[in-house]
């Protein structure tokens, strides 16, 4: 809906005449008005919910010519992003930065990012976990995954579990909000994202991944870091909140080194060389 708004108040503002005039090189300057700011799969998006439109405006007689053909839109290969991902003493190195950071923000962020770096987590999962997520006396964390409304329980590692007591005890404002993870001003109340906290750990640390660095870089080099010593794709899943193996299996692509690594020579292609 919201693309069809858009699409017919241009239309009547810079169109040639309405939906009575609407042709072929008005979609395609609305199609270039769009393009730049979006990334392939966006405008694929964006063609699919013009074709719809054209083609009901068409099936409804307020346009007289079928253009829902005309529109072209980009193709899309399954796995074709590899996302970025961190290296161990990348890791090692952003933890040990923030570890050494003994304000309030700094003890929140070492253990935001130990989270991150020991299981993967989804940054909605450490936003939103709260205080009875965490029981010290079973050494146990649960958490629940909101993108598949599912839980895990996953045993609380001592990285884990020291740096989230050392907030809880020194760095965490005094508040009766039960997630754990607070803003360090008020008003006190959980953090909107981290994409911003991770950033500026990454670049406290020297540390610039190529391409994004949000919270999931962490997440996609756990899932690597897994793969490589063999675990099962189905206990990654099960590790990272994953409903079915199919979303663990873009992680595999990370892990292109390794299979280069093992790859056996095919015979003839030093003729070929």
């Amino acid at each position: 809906m919201w693309e069809a708004r858009n699409f017919l108040t241009w239309q009547i503002d810079h169109g040639s005449g309405g939906l009575a005039g609407l042709s072929v090189v008005d979609v395609d300057r609305y199609m270039d008005l769009r393009a730049p700011k979006l990334t392939r799969c966006s405008l694929k998006s964006v063609a699919e919910r013009l074709r719809s439109l054209l083609r009901y405006l068409h099936i409804t007689g307020r346009v007289t010519t079928g253009l829902s053909g005309h529109i072209i839109a980009p193709t899309l290969y399954a796995y074709e992003g590899v996302p970025s991902v961190l290296h161990r003493d990348q890791i090692v190195a952003v933890l040990e930065r923030a570890r050494k950071d003994e304000t309030s923000a700094g003890l929140r962020d070492h253990a935001i990012l130990q989270l991150l770096a020991t299981y993967g987590l989804r940054s909605g999962e450490i936003r939103n976990l709260r205080i009875e997520d965490i029981d010290w006396r079973a050494e146990a964390i649960h958490v629940r995954h909101r993108k598949t409304r599912a839980s895990t329980s996953l045993p609380l590692m001592e990285p884990v579990g020291e740096a989230v007591l050392a907030y809880l005890r020194s760095g965490r404002p005094v508040t009766d909000a039960r997630e754990i993870f607070l803003r360090t001003r008020a008003p006190y109340r959980k953090l909107d994202k981290l994409y911003s906290v991770v950033r500026r750990r990454l670049r406290d640390a020297g540390v610039q991944p190529p391409g994004k660095c949000g919270p999931h870089i962490f997440r996609h080099a756990r899932a690597v870091e897994m793969l490589r010593v063999a675990v099962p794709q189905k206990i990654i899943g099960d590790v990272l909140g994953h409903r079915s193996t199919g979303s663990t299996a873009p992680y595999l692509k990370l892990a292109a080194e390794d299979l280069r690594a093992i790859a056996l020579d095919v015979p003839g292609m030093e003729v070929l060389a």
